[in-house]
This record gives structure tokens, C-alpha cells and sequence, in this order.
């Protein structure tokens, strides 16, 4: 059964704040397989040239190919291009995330469902749940 899955690599994070692109970059993908055996397949592979990529959220993806999720979190998040990056060269579905849009969205979630307290902390889990939630093929 097919999982989506969303997975942050430390080193690719640093990279990204160090060439200005940004820290919060995240790889979302669907895998045929649970979400554990995805990371272990990025790591060994070193997907994007790195090998510490950790599993943040995975949830059922349904029916969908990651082509397909890909490009629908690319209509309302930012994708990084590969092309532009040679150190990522051909590392497809890796999204560069505004801590903003997400704590954005967290809030109006948390006002329309009638929470007391709207404060919160931002974690990679919710940008994670964030992330296969705009892909629209799995989880909550």
C-alpha cells in the first residue's frame, strides 16, 4: 500500500540556510511501502547527497503516484528546482517551506474549531501534517 511520506535531512537543511535558499526544506514522496522503509531508501541512496534523512509523518497515500502529489503541493507550496542546485542535481520533491503559511494555517484550524488558546509552538511534525494535507492524497 502506497504511503506519502514527509522527510528532513539536518545537513541538506544547513546547506540550504548557507546558499540562501532556506532552511526548512523538506522531501514529501509517496513510496510503495511504509514510510520507514522510504527514508531508509533515501539514506541509501543519499537522495540529494546526503544520508540523514529522518521520517517526520507518513500517512496512506491511496492511489496516488508522487508525480501527481508532487505537482498539486507545487501549485500552493514552493518546490526547489533541481536543475538550478548541482548539488541536489535531479533530486525531485523536495519543497521549501514559510514557517508562516503553516503557523497561518495552524491558526485559522485551531480558531474555527473553537480552541480557547490559539498559542502554539511550530515543530517539523506540523509543518510534516501541513505538507501531506496540501498534497491531498492521505492523511488529516
Amino acid at each position: 500500500m502506497p504511503v506519502i511520506y514527509v522527510a528532513r535531512s539536518k545537513s541538506l537543511s544547513e546547506w540550504g540556510g548557507d546558499v540562501g535558499l532556506s532552511k526548512n526544506l523538506f522531501k514529501v514522496g509517496v513510496f510503495d511501502g511504509t514510510g520507514k522503509d522510504a527514508v531508509a531508501a533515501l539514506n541509501e541512496e543519499s537522495f540529494a547527497g546526503v544520508a540523514d534523512w529522518v521520517l517526520l509523518a507518513d500517512a496512506d497515500a491511496g492511489v496516488a503516484e508522487e508525480d501527481a502529489a508532487v505537482a498539486l503541493l507545487a501549485k500552493k507550496q514552493a518546490i526547489v528546482d533541481p536543475k538550478y542546485y548541482p548539488r541536489i542535481k535531479g533530486a525531485t520533491g523536495i519543497f521549501r517551506i514559510k514557517p508562516k503559511d503553516v503557523e497561518n494555517s495552524m491558526l485559522v484550524e485551531r480558531a474555527m474549531a473553537g480552541e480557547e488558546s490559539l498559542n502554539f509552538t511550530l515543530k517539523p511534525a506540523d509543518i510534516a501534517k501541513f505538507l501531506i494535507k496540501n498534497a491531498g492524497v492521505g492523511g488529516t
